[in-house]
């Protein structure tokens, strides 16, 4: 029988939510220790059973790593790429809120790759939207954002360095985004990208190309991200 609180919340639960709690307000870090199953299991008065069974299911969502024979950490935060979210989703799905510095921000009419992926002539003009995107204080991943400046007049206007960008499109310009198609490769960082990101030059990074559609099936935004290696997993399932 699980053991549970007044409220009728299971007691692994309850200390799952107090670990949470101390991450989500910054008391503890990516890479601080967690309390041991034995030292949970006196905090909380809880089995020795309860405590573990709390961590193991915190472990399975990627909260914390446990290290054979040294401890329980808090797990570096990672986004999982098997749906189509906006970062601000993806921030949110882990407890996180999400930040954006915006890098660049202009009309130009000489993107001629991010035209041909939105299916518009060379000389199109295209909106280029660059942004630093971070989380728990750091810096996680560097996006740029193309997009047909005719469809999405006054798009610059909108306040894209604090709200999601599939927000706006969806909100303001009544867009249902459906699919995306995307191509995955390993880089290393640039100089600008290993300063941007604060990371050392040469270190991996996650090369994604995704053009995103549509529920209709139109090209409406083509994006460039650089990720960082050690924040992210590239989660893919298969079906036969």
């Amino acid at each position: 029988m699980t053991a549970k609180n007044r409220n009728g919340q299971p007691a692994y639960q309850r200390i799952q939510g107090v670990i949470r709690k101390r991450i989500d307000s910054g008391q503890l870090h990516p890479g601080d220790a967690v309390a041991s199953e034995r030292d949970l299991a006196k905090i909380h008065q809880v089995s020795l059973m309860t405590a573990r069974h709390a961590l193991a299911s915190l472990e399975r969502e990627g909260i914390v790593e446990r290290r054979r024979g040294i401890g329980t950490f808090v797990a570096a935060p990672k986004i999982h790429f098997n749906k189509l979210m906006s970062y601000t989703e993806q921030m949110s799905s882990r407890s996180l809120v999400a930040g954006s510095k915006v890098l660049f921000a202009k009309v130009l009419d000489n993107e001629n790759e991010a035209a041909a992926r939105l299916s518009l002539p060379p000389t199109s003009h295209i909106i280029k939207l660059e942004r630093l995107r971070h989380a728990a204080g750091e810096p996680f991943a560097l996006e740029t954002c193309y997009l047909n400046a005719a469809e999405f007049p006054g798009l610059l206007d909108a306040p894209i360095w604090r709200d999601s960008l599939f927000g706006v499109l969806e909100r303001d310009y009544k867009v249902e985004l459906g699919y995306a198609d995307e191509e995955v490769d390993a880089t290393a960082a640039d100089p600008r990208i290993a300063e941007t990101l604060s990371i050392p030059r040469r270190d991996p990074l996650l090369r994604i190309r995704q053009v995103i559609y549509s529920t209709k099936g139109r090209p409406i935004m083509y994006v460039l991200g650089f990720y960082r290696s050690d924040r992210h997993n590239l989660v893919i399932r298969r079906f036969r």
